[in-house]
């Protein structure tokens, strides 16, 4: 693995039970990069998030995190990588009963020694940089959920991690807080020089922000390239994917036999 790379991943396999998951999977995500992973409801986004995190380990294969093989390490060691690692969680996940500093202070205060008053001083400096110092004294139920969702990525960005996953950071936004999402991504990327794996639906306003696009159907890498190469793609998956089309590769219909047959199975019941 190059010093580019944060993370590998080789010959990704995972399975509940008997049902594959993931089949396979190979990637490269380089340091200062937002790589979106996109893919159908199902295909396996948010349990990749979840190897890359060490919650739950590969069937085979492996996933290296700044040089280490996660599923590999002790529990110590895996807790301190874990704090290496942001997650912005679908809707904020914030804790309804602390306020919005409490919330962005508490892995500071749970994982570093820092005197209250330097925490003070990170927690408004990580506010101001998603829009909301001066929100400091809400409560997640006075937030609307833009405003949730911002304070989320600022407490995921507490502890300046290397590493940033956002799983459908985009659902549930009005066009405006959406696109202040999407750019927040792409500045707090750059500017922090970390990485960041974005698993969205959302392929225009993703499109706009990533530098590289994985997508995942059947458990294995369909398809990847830059956001040029994916908008110029001829690959029907791709194309029926950015496009939003009905028929293609991902069908319509779950599998059924033949609606002629179910009818008349249903007339000989009758």
């Amino acid at each position: 693995m190059t010093s580019e790379n944060l993370i590998e991943i080789s010959g990704l396999n995972f399975s509940y039970g008997t049902r594959a998951i993931l089949k396979g999977i190979d990637m490269t995500m380089q340091r200062g990069k937002v790589i979106a992973i996109m893919g159908g409801s199902g295909s396996g986004k948010t349990t990749l998030l979840r190897l890359i995190g060490g919650v739950i380990e590969p069937t085979s294969g492996y996933v290296k995190f700044a040089g280490q093989v996660v599923h590999e390490l002790e529990r110590d060691a895996l807790f301190k990588l874990r704090r290496k690692m942001g997650m912005l969680f679908q809707f904020g996940a914030l804790f309804t009963d602390l306020s919005v500093f409490d919330n962005v202070a508490f892995q500071m205060r749970e994982h570093t020694n820092l005197p209250e008053s330097m925490i003070r001083d990170l927690v408004l400096m990580k506010l101001h940089a998603v829009g909301l110092r001066g929100a400091h004294h809400l409560m997640p139920n006075q937030l609307s959920g833009g405003m949730a969702r911002r304070v989320a990525l600022a407490r995921s960005i507490a502890l300046d991690p290397m590493l940033i996953m956002y799983d459908e950071p985009f659902t549930g936004l009005d066009p405006i807080s959406l696109s202040v999402i999407g750019n927040l991504i792409r500045r707090l990327t750059d500017a922090l020089g970390m990485t960041s794996i974005v698993v969205t639906h959302d392929v225009q306003e993703s499109l706009k922000i990533v530098d590289y696009v994985y997508f995942i159907a059947d458990g294995v890498i369909a398809a990847e390239g830059t956001p040029h190469e994916v908008r110029k793609s001829v690959a029907p998956f791709v194309h029926q994917f950015v496009h939003g089309e009905e028929d293609g590769p991902v069908p319509f219909h779950y599998p059924a036999q033949s609606y002629q047959k179910d009818l008349n199975l249903e007339n000989t019941r009758a």
